[in-house]
């Protein structure tokens, strides 16, 4: 079983993202609980988080997770952004909690010039005191694999590797894996050899097992390009192949994955990526 879905709106409520992935036929679903362009959001009611999981319930209780807001960088070492993304991560774990989402996606950050190793420190420390703060052990925070645009910090394994090792709470924290981003690291996937290369190397320094959720993004621009451009799945420069190593993996097969491509209104994309996933599933007797 392959559980595939994307990421959905929550325009007009929370709850009705799962009317919204129930529409395109999804199996797990992201969303962002809160504004994620704004650094304060409005407590959650009583009655948004009731309406949210009697939705939830009604969709047969898919695989949920959150996406943190990109605003937040715990890796900057500017004293009032350090502030502010930790005020926001706290909240945003303790939304979760109240929603029971157990997991939450974060970009690691970025050193603004200082350096991989001072960068880390400081998100690290930071991830530290927010968990600490936040007291909800149930929410798993999850490091998303980054394309390794600027000075933004998670585009090698070695960098995620050196985060959960150096953390006190390791227990609490995984990985997420985006497929645009990591080809777009250096990373390839197209081949079943360079696929499996790519898996190995992930495995020997981090381990499969961390990896608990998926972004399936086919890529605008080439391998190792460091460039952060999401694509339709097989219209860009992973290609068909590249996903059908990856859905097709049986270490997988209970980690959702979700679509984070380009869509309007309609749906209709997310209604055509995942049919185009679901058609590179190969069948078993």
């Amino acid at each position: 079983m392959v559980l595939l879905g994307a990421h959905e709106s929550t325009a007009g409520g929370l709850h009705l993202a799962f009317e919204r992935i129930s529409a395109v036929g999804g199996q797990a679903l992201q969303i962002f609980t809160r504004n994620q362009r704004q650094w304060q959001a409005p407590l959650l009611s009583f009655e948004e988080v009731a309406l949210f999981k009697t939705a939830w319930e009604l969709a047969g209780k898919i695989p949920v997770a959150s996406h943190a807001s990109y605003l937040i960088n715990l890796g900057t070492a500017k004293a009032e952004l350090q502030a502010k993304s930790t005020r926001a991560f706290v909240d945003e774990i303790r939304r979760c909690a109240s929603l029971l989402i157990p997991l939450v996606v974060i970009h690691p950050g970025s050193h603004g010039g200082d350096g991989v190793k001072a960068g880390l420190t400081r998100i690290t420390t930071a991830l530290d005191q927010i968990l600490e703060e936040a007291a909800s052990p149930d929410v798993r925070i999850l490091f998303e694999t980054t394309a390794g645009q600027g000075t933004g910090l998670g585009s090698r394994f070695e960098e995620l590797a050196w985060l959960l090792e150096h953390s006190r709470f390791p227990e609490q924290l995984g990985i997420c894996l985006d497929t645009c981003h990591v080809f777009a690291a250096g990373y390839d996937l197209r081949s079943p050899k360079h696929y499996q290369q790519t898996m190995a190397e992930f495995d020997r320094l981090i381990g499969l097992d961390q990896i608990r959720f998926i972004h399936l993004n086919d890529s605008k621009k080439d391998l190792g390009c460091r460039v952060d451009r999401h694509e339709h799945i097989g219209q860009g420069a992973i290609g068909l192949d590249g996903f059908r190593n990856i859905i097709n993996d049986s270490r997988f097969s209970l980690i959702p994955m979700t679509l984070e491509t380009p869509k309007d209104q309609t749906l209709n994309e997310d209604r055509s990526n995942l049919a185009t996933l679901r058609s590179l599933i190969k069948k078993t007797s």
